[in-house]
């Protein structure tokens, strides 16, 4: 058996556990990945257990306790960074919201973004400029994906008032990576902070945020990760957690005196931005499924994976007369973007829908205008193969 039947036996034999790929051909990893059965086993034993405890009491929590700090543990792992860096949140946008309200703006600040950022968090920086009379502005990186400097186009257009700076690491639109140690070091140079949406790059990249130099980085475990919805995590650079206020305040996150019924401070670590209740089987069900993708390998052969599995997907829509992919060069990332050349209204949506009567699930972007197909280590080539195939076929008809 040559080494390559060997890995496509072992990549069959790792996908049984995954039950939402065995009656469909998915590209949708970028949206929402599906969940092990191992991690969905135990967050259910888990609830059980804490069922059969308490749910509320001293037992409980003495058992609960080390299974969160097992599950920040995890998540610092995956993301090479201390784990006291590490906020529990339910996904990105919380995240967000706690490194963006949490400075303390002054009238006449300036904040920075993208146009490639997501709609949720331009609504924020939307309603911080209302609020705080700050001005919100654009730069153009979505014309980056081909040519261009990226960090050259954010240079120009920090000032020196710009507050902070909001980025995503991977585009969920094109899927264009950015360099984002080249990034933060021009941001330090112009003493503006630097938030990074991370919820296409957790999972997908392999990271050390401790070296990228970033100070906010918020991700989600429900997409390339593979976890339950509702957990997530934002990482906060020691040097900057000194200066981000906690917006969302509760117990979690303080030191209270029992017998003065007053709080005290502010815990030390990532804590403190965490308000009360956890749904604490979602983070035991993520660190299930971060241990699962980390037994088949490590992040950075699951991302060569990843890139080897879009650059073949790229290749072969790039031959197809018909389709015109975003990139001129393989992806960099497992998000795969393309167009219908002869796009006729709503041909796109008819395509993405003549796909999933087939059950491949794609999706369509509204800006730009196309289809975004993702793929993830778990993807196998005769999928990728099924999925060409049947884009070849709608577009004969």
């Amino acid at each position: 058996m040559t080494s390559t039947s060997v890995a496509q036996t072992r990549l069959h034999s790792h996908r049984e556990q995954f039950p939402a790929l065995a009656n469909k051909t998915y590209f949708n990893y970028g949206g929402q990945g599906p969940m092990p059965q191992r991690a969905m086993d135990v967050m259910t034993q888990t609830q059980a257990h804490i069922q059969h405890i308490g749910p509320f009491g001293n037992e409980a929590y003495r058992w609960i306790a080390p299974q969160t700090k097992a599950a920040r543990v995890a998540i610092a792992s995956e993301l090479h960074a201390p784990v006291e860096t590490i906020t529990l949140t339910e996904n990105v946008t919380i995240g967000c919201n706690i490194a963006i309200w949490g400075i303390e703006w002054q009238a006449g600040d300036h904040l920075l973004l993208s146009d490639c950022e997501h709609p949720g968090v331009i609504a924020i920086a939307q309603e911080i400029a209302r609020r705080f009379v700050v001005e919100v502005s654009t730069c153009p990186l979505k014309a980056t994906l081909n040519e261009g400097d990226p960090v050259k186009v954010i240079a120009q257009h920090l000032r020196p008032n710009t507050r902070l700076v909001i980025l995503s690491h991977v585009f969920w639109n094109t899927g264009q990576v950015l360099p984002l140690d080249k990034i933060a070091e021009v941001c330090r140079n112009n003493h503006s902070l630097l938030l990074i949406d991370a919820a296409q790059s957790a999972g997908l990249l392999p990271l050390n945020l401790t070296e990228l130099g970033v100070d906010f980085y918020a991700f989600t475990g429900h997409k390339w990760l593979c976890g339950p919805a509702g957990a997530g995590g934002l990482y906060v650079r020691p040097e900057a957690r000194e200066s981000l206020k906690p917006t969302f305040i509760g117990l979690r996150g303080i030191v209270f005196d029992s017998e003065s019924q007053q709080s005290v401070d502010w815990l030390p670590d990532g804590r403190r931005y965490e308000v009360s209740t956890l749904a604490s089987p979602l983070y035991v069900g993520l660190r299930e499924a971060i241990a699962i993708h980390q037994q088949w390998g490590t992040s950075q052969e699951r991302y060569e994976q990843i890139c080897q599995n879009s650059e073949y997907l790229w290749r072969e829509l790039t031959a197809l007369p018909d389709i015109k992919c975003l990139r001129t060069s393989p992806p960099e990332s497992g998000i795969v973007s393309f167009q219908l050349i002869n796009n006729q209204p709503q041909a796109d949506l008819k395509l993405v829908q003549f796909l999933d009567l087939q059950r491949i699930l794609t999706r369509t972007i509204a800006d730009p205008s196309c289809i975004r197909a993702t793929v993830h280590y778990l993807t196998l080539e005769s999928e990728i193969d099924q999925l060409v195939e049947a884009i070849q076929g709608f577009c004969k008809t």
